[in-house]
């Protein structure tokens, strides 16, 4: 490795810097949609797993059965997810999303791609290809770490 711990540092500090400002981005956008960012959170979890348990989000999370439980409630209420008993075995419930987070998920999707647009409009197209550049080498170099 070629590169100075000086230079490492400031990698490791970038993209730290670059995760909290995504979050902050996020969360005023789930906020936009009336969502917090532990309703999101659970959200991902079922959108990219499918429906679970509420001790499985709990794990999956890291938060209380309790907190899941009360979160899952707020967001029954919104209409965004349900729960359902299981046929294999009706005293289990799983947590499910309902059509309208469908709908919710594609707004938001569509307001995040206006934000990214909104913010490469102001850069210059040699430091937009810079930016994809760099974003795909770090994609295939990381890629290649984990094979």
């Amino acid at each position: 490795m070629h590169e100075s711990k000086t230079e490492l540092a400031e990698l490791t500090k970038l993209f730290h810097e670059i995760n909290l400002i995504l979050k902050q981005n996020m969360r005023k956008e789930f906020e936009g949609v009336g969502i917090t960012m532990p309703q999101g959170m659970i959200l991902g979890v079922l959108f990219q797993e499918g429906p679970r348990k509420i001790s499985d989000l709990s794990k999956a999370l890291s938060l209380s059965n309790s907190t899941v439980s009360g979160i899952v409630d707020r967001l029954e209420k919104q209409n965004i997810v349900e729960r359902v008993r299981t046929e294999e075995d009706r005293r289990i419930v799983v947590v499910h999303l309902t059509p309208a987070f469908g709908e919710l998920h594609r707004n938001f999707h569509k307001r995040i791609g206006m934000i990214l647009e909104k913010t490469l409009n102001t850069a210059a197209p040699a430091d937009i290809a810079t930016i994809f550049r760099g974003l795909r080498l770090l994609k295939k170099l990381l890629e290649d770490q984990r094979e």
